[in-house]
């Protein structure tokens, strides 16, 4: 199985810098059997029925990059040096792992000063991501943050403007429950209040599942022979309560459908762990492309991605890669907005 095999032609002005407006007037391709429905996220209501349960990933996205400054005593005073940091993921002794940019600039035991009353030690380097321990903790940690930091755009946004205000509106989902993300589980932004409570008095169900989407999401894969790609872990969380909703639904022989990549490999994982749907909690690493055996996951919504992206493997694996190769090309043909900020799709194996 190639990379070249997940490759199409993708126009550079398809990628969206900005959400549609409302959240929920974004466009959404719907491809069941050998049909493509152009339609929108408002018609979810048409191809949903009562009985369906969708699987939310409630993770919060966190203002993840900073820029702050290094102060260093030298014969001549004190000199200061701009940082760029971008968070990455919490540890377990409660430092940061974070990429700083430049390295060179700084030394393990220098101070990395923020504004809003937040400063970082460097405690020490590994493998070019530094360790970095910061000044304050818990909810005084998350609102100095939140004041001082911007939303960790993808880089494909990032390289077309700067994060600003709006975004840390528009990169996140209407749910968002629990601190962690460093990328957003983007179908879910097509979601608003008003649709919610149309899906919920037509008698489709949610259930809240945690995975806390990290920056390696958006690495690309450098391989030849996709088998052999290693991915990055992420921590997720399925409850008690949440394992118990999906195994009641599948028992019940109604569908299962997670909202985004993001809650599909969470709850394939734990199903996988176990030969069942059924509480867990770790990392996981699963890597999803064709011959994959779907335990749990009936239906997909998700948005467009990136060409030889390990999630063109995951919804190939779902449909079938000739499938999905008709449905990008209807998707470029037809002008669809690309990313994370772009359109929907509905994908019925």
């Amino acid at each position: 199985m190639k990379l070249s095999d997940f490759d199409f032609d993708l126009p550079e002005d398809l990628i969206a810098t900005r959400p549609a407006v409302p959240r929920s007037s974004a466009r959404l391709l719907v491809a069941e059997q050998d049909r493509i429905t152009d339609a929108r996220v408002t018609d979810l209501l048409d191809w949903l029925v009562p009985g369906d349960r969708l699987v939310l990933n409630d993770t919060r996205v966190i203002p993840a990059r900073l820029s702050g400054q290094r102060h260093r005593d030298s014969a001549q005073g004190p000199v200061a040096a701009r940082i760029e940091v971008t968070l990455l993921e919490p540890q377990a002794d409660g430092c940061w792992a974070a990429l700083l940019k430049p390295l060179k600039k700084i030394r393990p035991g220098e101070v990395i000063r923020f504004g809003a009353g937040l400063s970082a030690e460097l405690v020490e380097v590994i493998e070019g991501q530094g360790r970095l321990r910061f000044n304050l903790a818990g909810e005084d940690f998350d609102a100095a943050l939140a004041e001082a930091g911007a939303m960790p755009l993808p880089p494909y946004i990032a390289a077309k403007r700067a994060a600003d205000d709006q975004d840390k509106t528009d990169y996140q989902t209407v749910w968002a429950k629990n601190s962690g993300a460093v990328a957003a589980p983007t179908a879910s932004l097509h979601f608003d209040a008003p649709l919610l409570a149309a899906l919920a008095a037509k008698g489709v169900t949610f259930t809240y599942v945690t995975l806390h989407v990290g920056a390696g999401t958006f690495l690309p894969v450098k391989v030849e022979d996709v088998t052999t790609h290693k991915m990055h872990a992420e921590w997720g969380q399925v409850s008690a309560a949440a394992a118990a909703e999906i195994a009641a639904t599948k028992a019940a022989g109604q569908r299962v459908i997670p909202v985004g990549t993001t809650a599909l490999r969470l709850i394939e994982s734990a199903a996988r762990a176990q030969g069942e749907i059924r509480a867990w909690e770790g990392e996981t690493d699963i890597f999803i492309y064709p011959g994959f055996q779907f335990r749990v996951a009936d239906a997909l919504m998700t948005n467009f991605h990136l060409p030889k992206s390990t999630l063109m493997m995951l919804v190939s694996a779902l449909m079938g890669q000739e499938r999905m190769r008709r449905v990008y090309a209807h998707a470029v043909e037809e002008r669809y907005r690309f990313f994370s900020y772009g359109d929907a799709s509905l994908l019925i194996p």
